[in-house]
């Protein structure tokens, strides 16, 4: 049993991830905003049934940034977060406090959504640098996005989730974090778990590969 909540006088309700999920969007208790993640996180831990989805609540919007740019799907990006928060329910006593707490959260979400990302490869569309891949990306029905060519030679319109999915995996998560949701090298390279020189290196083979791209697509 995860926890249990208070109803009705002499009833109670069990609580759980979903729970907590669902939670994000109300009041954490009394002050609960001004509490800090890893205060709201060691209250998780210690039964507060409120603690988890208050911290949920307030990154919220940013995990949600993070999953779709990595998998380029709402209902794939809906999935990839319910696992990362279920994830992170169940492991807040896993948290070794050598990070931030948002990173630590961040950290899950991106290893939920390349999980997700692995798991339809089959489906994934590759950039083979062939004409028919060049069709595949540019037929998508989606409303097309603005993508500047890294190269600043040329501004041309493409839709981002299609480029996005003609990156590797790991390349695709370093360019999102970076170049797409702004975070400084130094935190991508924690969320990821990996040096800032590979961050550098991963983001500088991607903005290749997408330059490389948007010239086959120019007229």
């Amino acid at each position: 049993m995860i926890g249990r909540r208070r109803t009705d006088p002499g009833k109670t309700e069990r609580t759980g991830p979903a729970d907590a999920a669902r939670s994000a969007t109300e009041p954490g208790g009394p002050g609960a905003a001004g509490l800090s993640d890893a205060e709201l996180l060691r209250r998780h831990l210690a039964g507060d049934s409120e603690a988890f989805g208050t911290l949920f609540a307030r990154h919220r919007d940013r995990l949600w940034a993070v999953a779709l740019r990595t998998v380029c799907d709402p209902d794939e990006a809906a999935d990839a977060l319910q696992d990362a928060m279920i994830s992170a329910f169940r492991r807040a006593a896993d948290f070794r406090g050598d990070s931030a707490v948002t990173t630590w959260l961040h950290r899950i979400v991106v290893n939920a959504s390349l999980d997700r990302l692995r798991r339809r490869s089959a489906r994934a569309v590759a950039w083979a640098g062939d004409e028919q891949a060049l069709d595949s990306l540019v037929g998508q029905g989606a409303p097309p996005a603005p993508v500047t060519d890294p190269s600043g030679a040329a501004d041309t319109r493409l839709d981002v989730d299609a480029a996005l999915r003609t990156l590797p995996d790991h390349q695709r998560a370093a360019l999102v974090l970076v170049d797409m949701l702004g975070y400084p090298v130094a935190e991508a390279a924690e969320i990821l778990g990996i040096s800032v020189g590979t961050v550098k290196s991963r983001l500088h083979a991607a903005l290749k590969k997408l330059s490389d791209l948007l010239r086959r697509l120019e007229p």
